[in-house]
């Protein structure tokens, strides 16, 4: 089981393995959150942001619905309308992440995120990556268009920028028992993070 008050941010490019670190996690005792999750629920018709992006491009709201496939072809084909949706969702997230931390209180959070911009300040940061064509071949397993999955890679950081922000680095090249393994080195290393009193947006 895992120590009291330890937080972790676990993020990487896609097809990285995040969401399996995620599960182990869970596994070990932490509650575990995904932060591309939190920035759905803002889309939703009672969310957060859905005003702000209903009135950016009306043209994805589809029966009082944001289509999500459809922003997706709009921000992933241009850089500053990705930096637009971006600067719409990303406050309310870290906002949200910062009251899902007081709510776990002593218990041991990890939140999933695959943004950069909505790292929690302060947290450990621990960077899963894997060789690139082995990320395009697990999205594209899972059903992934292998273009769009090209696109979505082209707007991620390098390999090198991941590692940049690495408090770990876990590789994901081998099986799962060895992926277990590594981790548990992580969070035997692992300290707990204090609590902020008010979320940096």
């Amino acid at each position: 089981m895992a120590s009291k008050g330890l937080r972790l941010v676990v993020t990487g490019g896609i097809g990285s393995g995040k969401s399996t670190v995620m599960d182990l996690l869970r596994r070990r005792g932490f509650r575990v959150v995904d932060a591309d999750l939190l920035a759905r629920e803002t889309l939703e018709p009672e969310g957060a942001a859905f005003g702000a992006v209903a009135a950016r491009w009306p043209e994805v709201v589809v029966a009082g619905e944001v289509d999500r496939a459809a922003l997706a072809r709009i921000v992933f084909a241009d850089r500053r309308e990705l930096e637009a949706l971006e600067a719409l969702i990303h406050p309310h997230v870290r906002r949200r992440l910062h009251e899902l931390d007081a709510e776990a209180g002593p218990a041991p959070l990890a939140v999933e995120v695959s943004v950069p911009k909505v790292l929690p300040p302060g947290w450990p940061v621990l960077v899963v990556e894997a060789p690139v064509d082995v990320r395009v071949a697990r999205v594209v397993e899972r059903g992934a268009d292998l273009e769009d999955t090209r696109r979505r890679l082209a707007h991620q950081p390098t390999d090198d920028e991941w590692r940049s922000l690495a408090t770990f680095v876990l590789p994901n090249d081998g099986d799962v028992e060895t992926l277990a393994s590594r981790l548990d080195e992580v969070l035997a290393a692992l300290e707990p993070v204090p609590l902020r009193d008010e979320p940096r947006v």
